[in-house]
């Protein structure tokens, strides 16, 4: 059970605190209400640059990394399709750094042509690494487009085209971060061995003098359901031929979030799951197979994806993933089976809540989606599914109209 206690500043920026006695470390973990879902389809890639962009210097604060490194503090960010997070942690007496720092740069950052065309080129060569020279790097960038017409999330976090970051202009960032990072559109948590009393004075000091902004409302395109299956086959310099089947699934909140979780567990968590026991280690059909989900807010994406072992045609592997998916929409899954990702998620939320970075981040996403308290439901939900939910769900999600597939050949 995480304990918290929730307020909201008067400039609309939400806190959670809470305290966890068992450490000397203090998290200050900062969440943006803006992700890369919440651009232009001619301007994408921008909450990524931003992310890079905060780094750059503040108002006051020239260099970020100074101050912090001087305090013994470490800080990070990570950007998706439908937030930006920033974290920093600290020894506990030098909490007021990591506060004096955020604020500073939520007030406003220091913008000028060098330092927007600096993280340019970072963010041209990020791409240029990630994306382009590694193998199967451009995976998402095909999947996504293939999978969502409409919808915002059918171009990558990094941006629908590296010609968006650029072509991109000073006052195009200046009107991306004040329209979007404001008090009123961010999540403050400070987790760790922290007084209550004293941490809200500090954050009352150094956030509570900066001014809400107008925050555009979300309104964003329904992706359609999909009713045709989609095909893409594509050669690269790999080792190995690919395959990757997306599925259409439900949103975050959606009731049957973690059936679907529970389902792509039951498929492929570990090496006894149904994939790896079938494909991997009886036919000997791929070197390493894996099924996941995006987890997105809004509709998301259930994925099969694997590397096909050196000889083995591509029709031969997709039939043996198929035949596997008509085992489990055909019968419904043992006692045995379901308990035993049960019990996996259980040990594994168990195990992260011992760490204090991963509680706040956690207690910023809960607020996030709905509600910080929700984050003590989570295990109940997923102790909670039940054999025939899993099966429907199957029968439900893993249609062949509902799914887009990449045949990823080695050249």
């Amino acid at each position: 059970m995480i304990s918290l206690k929730k307020y909201i500043l008067n400039n609309g920026l939400k806190v959670i605190l809470h305290k966890d006695e068992s450490t000397p470390i203090v998290t200050v973990n900062t969440l943006y209400n803006v992700g890369a879902r919440d651009e232009q389809s001619d301007k994408t890639g921008f909450a990524h640059l931003f992310e890079h962009l905060m780094f750059g210097g503040s108002e006051n604060i020239p260099v970020f990394d100074k101050p912090l490194q001087i305090v013994g503090g470490e800080n990070n960010a990570f950007t998706n399709s439908n937030f930006t997070n920033y974290y920093i942690t600290l020894p506990k007496e030098n909490i007021e750094t990591a506060l004096w720092l955020e604020s500073d740069r939520m007030l406003k950052l220091d913008f000028s042509e060098k330092k927007l065309n600096i993280q340019k080129n970072v963010v041209i060569e990020e791409y240029k690494q990630r994306y382009l020279n590694q193998p199967y790097g451009d995976v998402w960038l095909l999947l996504k487009p293939l999978a969502y017409k409409k919808h915002p999330y059918r171009w990558a976090t990094i941006g629908k085209d590296i010609s968006h970051i650029e072509k991109a202009k000073l006052k195009d960032v200046k009107d991306f971060f004040y329209k979007y990072y404001a008090p009123n559109n961010a999540i403050l948590v400070v987790a760790g061995n922290i007084d209550f009393d004293e941490t809200e004075h500090l954050i009352n000091k150094w956030f509570g003098a900066i001014n809400k902004r107008n925050i555009p409302e979300r309104n964003l395109p329904v992706e359609p359901v999909q009713n045709n299956e989609r095909k893409l086959k594509v050669e690269r310099n790999v080792p190995y031929d690919a395959i990757f089947k997306v599925y259409h699934m439900c949103a975050r909140n959606d009731k049957k979030y973690h059936s679907t979780d529970l389902l792509s567990d039951i498929l492929s968590n570990g090496k006894s799951s149904r994939l790896y026991q079938s494909l991997v280690k009886e036919k000997k059909l791929f070197s390493d197979i894996d099924a996941y989900i995006t987890g997105d807010i809004d509709e998301g994406l259930f994925i099969i994806s694997g590397k096909l072992i050196k000889n083995i045609k591509m029709d031969t592997a997709e039939n043996a993933i198929n035949e596997e998916i008509n085992k489990i929409k055909n019968s419904v899954v043992s006692d045995y089976e379901l308990n035993k990702v049960k019990n996996k998620i259980e040990s594994i939320t168990v195990f992260l809540e011992m760490s204090v970075l991963t509680k706040a981040m956690n207690l910023a996403y809960f607020e996030l989606i709905g509600d910080a308290n929700n984050i003590n439901n989570e295990v109940k939900k997923y102790l909670s599914v039940s054999k025939k939910q899993i099966h429907t769900l199957a029968n439900e999600i893993l249609q062949e109209k509902n799914c887009s597939t990449l045949y990823y050949y080695s050249k």
